[in-house]
């Protein structure tokens, strides 16, 4: 594979990596799939092309059985809980939050409980037992209460803190594609290329932890699908670097 200036840091550092005889591992989420659409047909393709295994946070409220039919022999896809229904309960003032302290807790957690059943019965094969807040957040007094619902693992954005990991296992994501707060399109290229480099040199002396790539089908550009094609080659090619199911890394902690 050729060099290109932008992807150039990446490689790099995976060289540094393979030079050490180290392993670098990535995992892949992907929120707010409800039904088939020709933005998932394309994310799928680009899975199966490449063998990356890949998890779906599904929205329990809005999902259709016609996605549960179009993923019954996706056998690289597992599917998790996308809270409720991605409803925000937050005041215009806070940060959007479904998952949040602004309604009375036991509510909170009987519609997670649903959507657990819920995503269980559609998904009975692909169902993995991990909760994906929407935007990423949750009420810290709800985590606690997530293995009596039937979670086997809490998946956010950025560091696992303690104060998460100390109920229930924490795999997180850390590098977004979106630039949510711009363009709403994908991220500069560069600037995502550093991100993932940022990470693994985090971990290169030993933070153990799966570096999260988080995407969005839904409104995704083209940048954001270059991007993601060519990062699915550049790890393909690289010997010493491996995409993870989330199940795998659930057993691991």
């Amino acid at each position: 594979m050729g060099i290109d200036a932008t992807w150039q840091p990446l490689q790099a550092e995976l060289q540094r990596w393979f030079d050490a005889g180290r392993q670098a591992q990535f995992w892949l989420r992907d929120d707010d799939a409800v039904k088939p659409t020709s933005a998932l047909e394309r994310l799928l393709e680009l899975s199966n092309k490449n063998d990356v295994p890949m998890t779906l946070a599904v929205v329990p409220a809005h999902a259709e059985a016609t996605l549960a039919e179009r993923l019954t022999d996706e056998l690289r896809i597992l599917v998790a809980v996308h809270g409720w229904s991605h409803q925000n309960h937050a005041p215009i003032t806070e940060k959007k939050q479904e998952l949040g302290s602004h309604r009375p807790r036991q509510m909170v957690l009987g519609e997670i409980g649903e959507g657990v059943g819920r995503i269980r019965a559609l998904f009975p094969q692909r169902f993995v037992p991990a909760l994906v807040p929407p935007w990423n957040r949750i009420d810290q007094g709800l985590i606690a209460e997530l293995p009596r619902l039937g979670f086997d693992a809490l998946s956010v954005f950025g560091p696992a803190k303690a104060k998460q990991t100390a109920f229930i296992p924490v795999v997180n994501t850390h590098v977004d594609l979106m630039d949510w707060h711009g363009t709403r399109g994908g991220r500069n290229h560069d600037e995502l290329v550093a991100a993932i480099v940022k990470e693994l040199q985090k971990r290169f002396d030993g933070l153990g932890e799966p570096i999260g790539i988080l995407t969005h089908h839904l409104v995704h550009d083209e940048a954001a699908w270059q991007f993601l094609h060519k990062l699915f080659a550049i790890i393909a090619a690289a010997p010493n670097a491996r995409w993870a199911a989330l199940g795998e890394l659930i057993q691991g902690r």
